[in-house]
């Protein structure tokens, strides 16, 4: 039987921590910050963690 193979775009924009959860950029951070204020880029920095159905859904992407 053939292996299975990780999902390459999934690979680089999920971790999973030792505990098993699954943890995600926030969007909106990666441009046109000029006009986004100071307030909203630093409530978008840091790690957030996937919701439950979601985190399935990657872990099988990702073969875990």
């Amino acid at each position: 039987m053939p292996k299975n193979k990780t999902h390459s775009g999934s690979k680089k924009r999920f971790k999973i921590t030792g505990s098993g959860k699954v943890l995600r950029e926030r969007a909106g951070k990666r441009h046109l910050l000029e006009h986004k204020s100071s307030r909203l880029t630093r409530r978008l920095s840091g790690n957030a963690e996937m919701a439950p159905g979601d985190a399935a859904k990657i872990k099988k992407l990702l073969g875990k």
